[in-house]
Protein backbone atom coordinates (compact mmCIF):
# COMPACT_ATOMS: atom_id res chain seq x y z
CA UNK A 1 0.00 0.00 0.00
CA UNK A 2 0.81 3.93 -1.15
CA UNK A 3 2.24 4.99 2.59
CA UNK A 4 2.14 8.35 1.28
CA UNK A 5 -1.76 7.89 0.29
CA UNK A 6 -2.56 6.56 4.00
CA UNK A 7 -1.03 10.15 5.19
CA UNK A 8 -3.24 11.90 2.94
CA UNK A 9 -6.19 10.22 4.57
CA UNK A 10 -5.15 11.22 7.59
CA UNK A 11 -3.96 14.63 6.86
CA UNK A 12 -5.42 17.53 8.95
CA UNK A 13 -8.11 17.39 12.04
CA UNK A 14 -10.95 16.38 10.26
CA UNK A 15 -10.17 12.76 9.94
CA UNK A 16 -6.66 11.90 11.91
CA UNK A 17 -6.63 12.44 15.33
CA UNK A 18 -6.89 15.64 17.31
CA UNK A 19 -4.24 17.78 17.31
CA UNK A 20 -3.19 21.23 18.54
CA UNK A 21 -4.42 24.13 16.28
CA UNK A 22 -2.05 25.13 13.87
CA UNK A 23 -2.03 27.82 11.15
CA UNK A 24 0.11 29.59 8.81
CA UNK A 25 0.50 33.20 8.54
CA UNK A 26 -0.11 35.08 5.68
CA UNK A 27 3.09 35.50 3.42
CA UNK A 28 4.24 33.21 5.52
CA UNK A 29 7.10 31.00 3.37
CA UNK A 30 6.37 27.63 1.98
CA UNK A 31 9.03 25.51 1.90
CA UNK A 32 10.26 24.07 -1.48
CA UNK A 33 8.02 20.99 -1.94
CA UNK A 34 5.02 23.52 -1.30
CA UNK A 35 4.11 22.85 2.41
CA UNK A 36 4.20 25.63 4.82
CA UNK A 37 6.47 24.69 8.17
CA UNK A 38 3.29 24.28 10.14
CA UNK A 39 1.52 21.94 8.02
CA UNK A 40 4.43 19.93 7.94
CA UNK A 41 5.15 19.95 11.82
CA UNK A 42 1.74 18.49 12.15
CA UNK A 43 2.10 15.76 9.49
CA UNK A 44 5.23 14.87 11.53
CA UNK A 45 3.32 15.28 14.68
CA UNK A 46 1.05 12.70 12.90
CA UNK A 47 3.40 10.39 11.57
CA UNK A 48 5.24 10.02 14.72
CA UNK A 49 1.89 8.58 16.45
CA UNK A 50 2.08 4.83 18.06
CA UNK A 51 -1.05 4.41 16.79
CA UNK A 52 -0.56 5.88 12.74
CA UNK A 53 3.26 3.32 12.69
CA UNK A 54 0.83 0.65 13.64
CA UNK A 55 -1.36 1.31 11.20
CA UNK A 56 1.74 1.42 8.61
CA UNK A 57 2.94 -1.93 9.46
CA UNK A 58 -1.11 -3.06 9.11
CA UNK A 59 -0.85 -1.86 5.47
CA UNK A 60 2.54 -3.43 5.11
CA UNK A 61 0.91 -6.94 6.59
CA UNK A 62 -2.11 -6.34 4.05
CA UNK A 63 -0.02 -6.10 0.66
CA UNK A 64 -1.22 -9.79 -0.39
CA UNK A 65 -4.44 -9.55 0.29
CA UNK A 66 -4.83 -5.98 -1.34
CA UNK A 67 -3.48 -7.60 -4.15
CA UNK A 68 -5.72 -10.27 -4.61
CA UNK A 69 -8.96 -7.89 -3.67
CA UNK A 70 -7.44 -5.98 -7.03
CA UNK A 71 -7.99 -9.51 -9.29
CA UNK A 72 -11.30 -10.49 -7.38
CA UNK A 73 -12.59 -7.31 -8.01
CA UNK A 74 -11.13 -6.68 -11.76
CA UNK A 75 -12.53 -10.32 -12.78
CA UNK A 76 -16.04 -8.72 -12.21
CA UNK A 77 -17.16 -7.05 -15.06
CA UNK A 78 -18.49 -3.36 -14.02
CA UNK A 79 -19.45 -1.68 -17.27
CA UNK A 80 -21.72 1.60 -17.38
CA UNK A 81 -25.19 1.10 -15.54
CA UNK A 82 -24.27 -2.23 -14.60
CA UNK A 83 -21.82 -2.33 -11.44
CA UNK A 84 -24.72 -4.24 -9.95
CA UNK A 85 -22.62 -7.80 -9.24
CA UNK A 86 -19.49 -5.86 -8.55
CA UNK A 87 -21.15 -3.76 -5.74
CA UNK A 88 -22.79 -6.81 -4.03
CA UNK A 89 -19.25 -8.87 -3.85
CA UNK A 90 -17.36 -5.07 -2.26
CA UNK A 91 -20.44 -4.92 0.10
CA UNK A 92 -19.43 -8.37 1.16
CA UNK A 93 -15.65 -7.19 1.28
CA UNK A 94 -17.18 -4.21 3.58
CA UNK A 95 -18.77 -6.25 5.95
CA UNK A 96 -15.42 -8.93 5.92
CA UNK A 97 -13.14 -5.75 6.69
CA UNK A 98 -15.47 -5.08 9.81
CA UNK A 99 -17.04 -1.88 9.07
CA UNK A 100 -20.19 -1.32 9.55
CA UNK A 101 -24.19 -0.11 8.37
CA UNK A 102 -22.91 -1.78 5.19
CA UNK A 103 -25.91 -1.19 2.52
CA UNK A 104 -26.54 -0.61 -1.05
CA UNK A 105 -28.21 2.67 -1.79
CA UNK A 106 -31.35 2.83 -3.93
CA UNK A 107 -28.77 4.53 -6.81
CA UNK A 108 -26.47 1.43 -6.43
CA UNK A 109 -23.82 2.49 -3.84
CA UNK A 110 -22.09 0.68 -1.41
CA UNK A 111 -21.88 1.99 1.69
CA UNK A 112 -20.24 1.26 5.11
CA UNK A 113 -19.79 3.42 8.29
CA UNK A 114 -16.55 4.12 10.62
CA UNK A 115 -17.77 5.42 13.55
CA UNK A 116 -15.92 8.16 15.09
CA UNK A 117 -15.54 9.60 18.49
CA UNK A 118 -17.89 11.97 17.44
CA UNK A 119 -21.56 12.54 18.69
CA UNK A 120 -23.52 10.01 16.81
CA UNK A 121 -25.32 11.72 13.73
CA UNK A 122 -22.71 14.85 13.38
CA UNK A 123 -20.68 15.87 10.56
CA UNK A 124 -18.87 12.95 8.79
CA UNK A 125 -15.75 12.52 6.37
CA UNK A 126 -16.35 10.59 2.78
CA UNK A 127 -13.83 8.68 1.35
CA UNK A 128 -14.63 7.10 -1.75
CA UNK A 129 -13.84 4.96 -5.27
CA UNK A 130 -15.93 4.06 -8.00
CA UNK A 131 -16.77 0.94 -9.12
CA UNK A 132 -17.53 0.98 -12.48
CA UNK A 133 -15.11 1.25 -15.69
CA UNK A 134 -15.40 3.20 -18.85
CA UNK A 135 -14.84 -0.14 -20.85
CA UNK A 136 -18.22 -1.55 -22.65
CA UNK A 137 -20.12 -4.70 -21.74
CA UNK A 138 -18.62 -8.01 -22.94
CA UNK A 139 -14.89 -6.45 -22.27
CA UNK A 140 -12.44 -9.16 -21.42
CA UNK A 141 -11.72 -8.62 -17.58
CA UNK A 142 -9.42 -11.52 -17.27
CA UNK A 143 -5.72 -10.45 -14.95
CA UNK A 144 -2.61 -11.07 -16.20
CA UNK A 145 0.42 -10.94 -14.23
CA UNK A 146 3.74 -9.74 -16.10
CA UNK A 147 6.49 -9.79 -13.50
CA UNK A 148 5.69 -6.88 -11.23
CA UNK A 149 2.45 -5.71 -13.06
CA UNK A 150 -1.13 -6.57 -13.37
CA UNK A 151 -2.62 -5.99 -16.48
CA UNK A 152 -6.43 -5.65 -17.49
CA UNK A 153 -8.68 -3.20 -18.24
CA UNK A 154 -10.07 -0.96 -14.85
CA UNK A 155 -7.75 -2.22 -12.92
CA UNK A 156 -6.16 0.72 -12.04
CA UNK A 157 -9.33 3.25 -12.39
CA UNK A 158 -10.89 2.37 -10.07
CA UNK A 159 -10.46 -1.51 -8.52
CA UNK A 160 -7.02 -0.48 -7.40
CA UNK A 161 -8.80 2.53 -5.54
CA UNK A 162 -11.58 0.03 -4.28
CA UNK A 163 -8.86 -2.28 -2.44
CA UNK A 164 -7.10 0.54 -0.85
CA UNK A 165 -10.04 1.43 0.76
CA UNK A 166 -10.64 -2.18 2.56
CA UNK A 167 -6.95 -1.91 3.45
CA UNK A 168 -7.65 1.37 5.36
CA UNK A 169 -10.45 0.02 7.06
CA UNK A 170 -8.49 -2.84 8.61
CA UNK A 171 -5.80 -0.39 8.80
CA UNK A 172 -7.50 2.05 10.94
CA UNK A 173 -8.94 -1.12 13.25
CA UNK A 174 -5.41 -2.77 13.93
CA UNK A 175 -4.26 0.26 14.92
CA UNK A 176 -7.77 1.37 17.01
CA UNK A 177 -7.43 4.85 15.54
CA UNK A 178 -10.74 6.23 16.25
CA UNK A 179 -11.24 9.73 14.56
CA UNK A 180 -13.28 12.79 15.54
CA UNK A 181 -15.72 12.43 13.03
CA UNK A 182 -17.60 9.90 11.06
CA UNK A 183 -15.82 8.03 8.18
CA UNK A 184 -18.44 6.70 5.39
CA UNK A 185 -16.49 4.55 2.64
CA UNK A 186 -18.45 4.32 -0.50
CA UNK A 187 -17.73 2.24 -3.67
CA UNK A 188 -19.74 4.48 -5.99
CA UNK A 189 -21.73 4.12 -9.48
CA UNK A 190 -21.65 6.03 -12.54
CA UNK A 191 -18.83 7.88 -12.27
CA UNK A 192 -17.48 7.06 -16.07
CA UNK A 193 -18.67 8.30 -19.36
CA UNK A 194 -22.38 8.70 -19.77
CA UNK A 195 -23.09 7.63 -16.10
CA UNK A 196 -22.50 11.32 -15.36
CA UNK A 197 -21.32 10.98 -11.76
CA UNK A 198 -24.57 9.92 -10.92
CA UNK A 199 -23.95 7.85 -7.94
CA UNK A 200 -22.18 11.01 -6.25
CA UNK A 201 -24.93 13.17 -7.43
CA UNK A 202 -27.27 10.85 -5.61
CA UNK A 203 -25.16 10.78 -2.11
CA UNK A 204 -24.60 14.44 -1.98
CA UNK A 205 -28.69 15.47 -2.79
CA UNK A 206 -30.51 12.53 -2.30
CA UNK A 207 -28.74 9.98 -0.07
CA UNK A 208 -29.13 9.59 3.62
CA UNK A 209 -26.11 11.35 4.48
CA UNK A 210 -26.12 14.09 2.21
CA UNK A 211 -26.68 16.65 5.31
CA UNK A 212 -23.89 15.38 7.54
CA UNK A 213 -20.96 15.77 4.97
CA UNK A 214 -18.25 17.78 5.78
CA UNK A 215 -15.72 16.85 3.08
CA UNK A 216 -14.48 14.38 0.46
CA UNK A 217 -11.58 12.03 -0.92
CA UNK A 218 -11.56 9.99 -3.87
CA UNK A 219 -8.92 7.50 -4.27
CA UNK A 220 -9.20 6.93 -7.92
CA UNK A 221 -6.21 5.59 -9.99
CA UNK A 222 -4.02 7.51 -7.11
CA UNK A 223 -0.35 8.78 -8.47
CA UNK A 224 2.52 9.34 -6.91
CA UNK A 225 1.76 12.90 -7.22
CA UNK A 226 -0.78 13.50 -8.92
CA UNK A 227 -3.43 15.89 -6.61
CA UNK A 228 -6.53 17.46 -8.23
CA UNK A 229 -8.27 20.90 -6.58
CA UNK A 230 -9.79 21.84 -9.79
CA UNK A 231 -12.88 19.74 -11.23
CA UNK A 232 -13.56 20.15 -15.10
CA UNK A 233 -17.22 20.44 -15.65
CA UNK A 234 -18.85 19.23 -19.01
CA UNK A 235 -22.18 19.50 -20.92
CA UNK A 236 -22.66 16.75 -23.28
CA UNK A 237 -25.36 17.21 -26.10
CA UNK A 238 -27.30 14.34 -28.00
CA UNK A 239 -28.15 16.23 -31.03
CA UNK A 240 -31.01 14.69 -33.30
CA UNK A 241 -31.10 16.60 -36.62
CA UNK A 242 -34.61 15.43 -38.69
CA UNK A 243 -35.95 15.77 -41.96
CA UNK A 244 -38.63 14.54 -44.49
CA UNK A 245 -36.08 11.71 -46.29
CA UNK A 246 -36.67 10.79 -49.82
CA UNK A 247 -34.79 8.60 -52.46
CA UNK A 248 -31.42 10.49 -53.54
CA UNK A 249 -32.67 10.20 -57.16
CA UNK A 250 -36.23 10.99 -57.24
CA UNK A 251 -36.44 13.59 -54.57
CA UNK A 252 -33.24 15.40 -54.92
CA UNK A 253 -33.14 19.62 -54.00
CA UNK A 254 -35.34 18.44 -50.40
CA UNK A 255 -33.34 19.69 -47.58
CA UNK A 256 -30.89 17.18 -45.76
CA UNK A 257 -30.47 17.04 -41.92
CA UNK A 258 -26.67 15.39 -42.33
CA UNK A 259 -26.03 18.44 -44.42
CA UNK A 260 -27.46 20.56 -41.72
CA UNK A 261 -25.84 18.52 -38.93
CA UNK A 262 -22.76 19.02 -41.21
CA UNK A 263 -22.90 23.05 -41.15
CA UNK A 264 -23.67 23.00 -37.41
CA UNK A 265 -20.13 20.93 -36.93
CA UNK A 266 -18.23 23.94 -39.13
CA UNK A 267 -19.95 26.39 -37.25
CA UNK A 268 -19.18 25.01 -34.01
CA UNK A 269 -15.67 24.43 -34.38
CA UNK A 270 -15.71 28.41 -35.35
CA UNK A 271 -16.58 29.57 -31.83
CA UNK A 272 -13.36 30.80 -29.99
CA UNK A 273 -12.64 29.44 -26.53
CA UNK A 274 -10.42 30.63 -23.96
CA UNK A 275 -6.95 28.76 -23.20
CA UNK A 276 -7.11 29.84 -19.60
CA UNK A 277 -9.18 29.10 -18.10
CA UNK A 278 -8.71 25.74 -20.63
CA UNK A 279 -12.24 25.11 -22.72
CA UNK A 280 -12.71 22.71 -25.06
CA UNK A 281 -15.11 21.18 -27.44
CA UNK A 282 -15.58 18.18 -29.41
CA UNK A 283 -17.56 16.28 -32.11
CA UNK A 284 -17.17 13.26 -30.89
CA UNK A 285 -19.83 10.36 -32.20
CA UNK A 286 -22.32 10.57 -35.49
CA UNK A 287 -24.63 8.22 -36.57
CA UNK A 288 -27.73 8.33 -39.18
CA UNK A 289 -29.33 7.49 -42.52
CA UNK A 290 -30.22 4.50 -43.71
CA UNK A 291 -29.09 3.85 -47.40
CA UNK A 292 -26.36 5.20 -49.51
CA UNK A 293 -29.17 5.84 -52.11
CA UNK A 294 -31.55 7.27 -49.74
CA UNK A 295 -31.96 10.59 -47.98
CA UNK A 296 -31.90 10.34 -44.46
CA UNK A 297 -34.33 11.49 -42.18
CA UNK A 298 -32.48 11.59 -39.49
CA UNK A 299 -28.49 12.15 -38.43
CA UNK A 300 -27.12 12.77 -34.96
CA UNK A 301 -24.09 14.00 -33.20
CA UNK A 302 -23.17 13.63 -29.77
CA UNK A 303 -21.14 16.47 -28.77
CA UNK A 304 -18.70 16.61 -25.64
CA UNK A 305 -18.00 20.61 -24.04
CA UNK A 306 -15.79 21.19 -21.24
CA UNK A 307 -14.48 24.33 -18.78
CA UNK A 308 -11.81 24.92 -15.97
CA UNK A 309 -14.99 27.44 -15.26
CA UNK A 310 -18.48 27.01 -15.07
CA UNK A 311 -19.15 30.74 -16.05
CA UNK A 312 -17.09 29.60 -19.05
CA UNK A 313 -18.71 26.44 -19.67
CA UNK A 314 -22.03 27.83 -19.76
CA UNK A 315 -21.16 30.95 -22.33
CA UNK A 316 -19.55 27.55 -24.61
CA UNK A 317 -23.12 25.88 -24.33
CA UNK A 318 -25.21 29.31 -25.75
CA UNK A 319 -22.63 29.57 -28.48
CA UNK A 320 -23.01 25.72 -29.61
CA UNK A 321 -26.74 25.66 -29.47
CA UNK A 322 -27.08 28.90 -31.35
CA UNK A 323 -24.72 27.54 -33.59
CA UNK A 324 -26.82 24.25 -34.25
CA UNK A 325 -30.01 26.22 -34.72
CA UNK A 326 -27.89 28.00 -37.91
CA UNK A 327 -26.59 25.12 -39.05
CA UNK A 328 -30.75 23.88 -39.24
CA UNK A 329 -31.26 27.32 -40.69
CA UNK A 330 -28.70 27.48 -42.82
CA UNK A 331 -30.54 23.92 -44.43
CA UNK A 332 -33.67 25.19 -44.95
CA UNK A 333 -33.38 28.84 -46.57
CA UNK A 334 -30.94 26.74 -49.28
CA UNK A 335 -32.88 24.10 -50.02
CA UNK A 336 -36.30 22.79 -50.77
CA UNK A 337 -38.83 21.87 -47.37
CA UNK A 338 -41.54 21.31 -49.90
CA UNK A 339 -42.02 18.01 -48.23
CA UNK A 340 -41.31 19.50 -44.75
CA UNK A 341 -38.64 21.48 -42.84
CA UNK A 342 -35.36 20.51 -41.08
CA UNK A 343 -35.60 20.44 -37.62
CA UNK A 344 -33.41 19.14 -34.50
CA UNK A 345 -34.07 17.71 -30.92
CA UNK A 346 -31.33 19.04 -28.18
CA UNK A 347 -30.88 16.15 -25.66
CA UNK A 348 -28.74 17.15 -22.69
CA UNK A 349 -27.05 13.36 -21.80
CA UNK A 350 -24.16 14.73 -19.55
CA UNK A 351 -23.81 17.19 -17.08
CA UNK A 352 -20.81 17.67 -14.47
CA UNK A 353 -20.25 20.72 -12.58
CA UNK A 354 -17.30 22.45 -12.61
CA UNK A 355 -15.98 23.55 -9.32
CA UNK A 356 -12.45 23.49 -7.19
CA UNK A 357 -11.27 23.59 -3.52
CA UNK A 358 -9.40 26.50 -2.76
CA UNK A 359 -5.62 25.50 -2.84
CA UNK A 360 -5.00 27.42 0.28
CA UNK A 361 -7.65 25.46 2.40
CA UNK A 362 -6.74 23.50 4.98
CA UNK A 363 -7.39 19.91 3.05
CA UNK A 364 -4.95 20.83 0.04
CA UNK A 365 -2.19 22.71 1.94
CA UNK A 366 -2.48 19.64 4.57
CA UNK A 367 -2.59 17.11 1.54
CA UNK A 368 0.50 18.75 -0.31
CA UNK A 369 2.46 18.31 3.41
CA UNK A 370 1.67 14.64 3.46
CA UNK A 371 3.16 14.26 -0.04
CA UNK A 372 5.96 16.34 1.08
CA UNK A 373 6.49 13.58 4.36
CA UNK A 374 7.15 11.07 1.52
CA UNK A 375 9.72 13.21 -0.61
CA UNK A 376 7.23 14.21 -2.72
CA UNK A 377 5.95 18.07 -4.69
CA UNK A 378 2.73 17.38 -5.11
CA UNK A 379 1.52 18.49 -8.33
CA UNK A 380 -2.46 20.44 -8.34
CA UNK A 381 -4.27 20.25 -11.28
CA UNK A 382 -7.84 20.61 -12.38
CA UNK A 383 -9.63 17.20 -13.91
CA UNK A 384 -12.94 16.00 -14.61
CA UNK A 385 -14.11 13.33 -11.23
CA UNK A 386 -16.60 12.34 -8.63
CA UNK A 387 -15.08 15.27 -6.57
CA UNK A 388 -16.58 17.89 -9.05
CA UNK A 389 -20.49 17.12 -7.18
CA UNK A 390 -18.89 18.67 -3.86
CA UNK A 391 -16.31 20.70 -5.21
CA UNK A 392 -19.35 22.67 -6.98
CA UNK A 393 -21.47 22.90 -3.43
CA UNK A 394 -18.86 24.14 -1.78
CA UNK A 395 -17.50 21.15 0.59
CA UNK A 396 -14.09 20.68 0.44
CA UNK A 397 -13.04 17.78 -1.84
CA UNK A 398 -9.91 16.22 -3.45
CA UNK A 399 -9.65 12.85 -5.40
CA UNK A 400 -5.60 11.06 -6.15
CA UNK A 401 -5.49 10.75 -9.71
CA UNK A 402 -2.74 9.27 -12.05
CA UNK A 403 -1.95 9.91 -15.84
CA UNK A 404 -2.36 6.32 -17.17
CA UNK A 405 -3.96 5.43 -20.08
CA UNK A 406 -7.50 4.30 -19.37
CA UNK A 407 -6.46 2.34 -16.12
CA UNK A 408 -5.11 -0.63 -18.08
CA UNK A 409 -2.43 -1.82 -15.63
CA UNK A 410 -0.57 -0.80 -12.42
CA UNK A 411 2.33 -1.89 -10.61
CA UNK A 412 3.13 -2.22 -7.34
CA UNK A 413 5.97 0.39 -5.87
CA UNK A 414 5.52 -0.31 -1.98
CA UNK A 415 6.34 2.74 -1.41
CA UNK A 416 9.60 3.20 -3.14
CA UNK A 417 11.95 3.72 -6.21
CA UNK A 418 12.20 -0.27 -7.06
CA UNK A 419 9.12 -2.40 -7.82
CA UNK A 420 7.88 -4.99 -5.22
CA UNK A 421 7.52 -8.26 -7.36
CA UNK A 422 4.25 -10.01 -6.98
CA UNK A 423 3.75 -13.47 -5.66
Amino acid sequence: MNRALFKIMLAGSIISLPVASHGQANGAALAANGASPADTRLLKTIKDRPAVKTAFAALEAEHDQWVENIIALTQIPAPPFKEAQRAKAYADKFKAAGIGDVEIDKEGNVLGLLRGSGKPGGKLVVVAAHLDTVFPEGTDVTVKREGDTLHAPGIGDDVAGLATQLSLIKALAAAKIKAPMDILFVGDVGEEGLGDLRGVKHLFLKGKYKDRIASFFSIDDGSVDGLTNGGVGSKRYKLTFKGPGGHSFGAFGIVNPMTAMSQAIVNIYKIPVPKSPKTTFSASVVGGGSSVNAIPRESWLQLDMRSESAAELAKLEQAVLAQVDAGVASENAARSTKDGAISVDKQLIGDRPAGNTDAASPLVQQTIAAYATEGVTARLSFSSTDANVPMNLGIPASPFRARRRAGAAIRWTNGSTSARRLP
